[in-house]
């Protein structure tokens, strides 16, 4: 079963993104507040999906560490955002994929299908 960290400051978006993932088969942790570094201890993701803008601290910011960091650089690293032109940023800041929110379920399932498969 593949493992997926996912990462938002919103309640409701993490419980469909984990409700719609863990009906697909895959094992779920979420982080609302953005701090993994004690997930990451314990649960190995196998895909992060992480949230732009987070209350706090910019997804970006924390995209970059993980992409810095040799033990998550290679994890393919899926970026969220309601601002369709975060995509740009995102990508620079090191994210493989991009969503814009709100999402259809069928893209989003093909995205992180994909990601997993590379």
């Amino acid at each position: 079963m593949k493992k997926i960290l996912a990462i938002d400051d919103d309640e409701a978006i993490l419980e469909v993104v984990k409700f719609i993932l863990e009906e697909n088969d895959y094992e779920v942790r979420t982080s609302e507040n953005g701090r993994i570094s004690g997930i990451l201890d314990e649960f190995e993701p196998d895909m992060i999906l992480l949230d732009v803008l987070l209350s706090g601290e910019d997804g970006r910011d924390i995209a970059r560490r993980l992409k810095s960091d040799k033990k998550t650089k290679n994890i393919p690293l899926v970026m969220i955002s309601a601002h369709p032109s975060a995509n740009v940023s995102a990508k620079a800041a090191g994210a493989d994929e991009f969503i814009a929110k709100p999402f259809e379920i069928d893209h989003f399932l093909e995205v992180v299908d994909k990601r997993l498969r590379h």
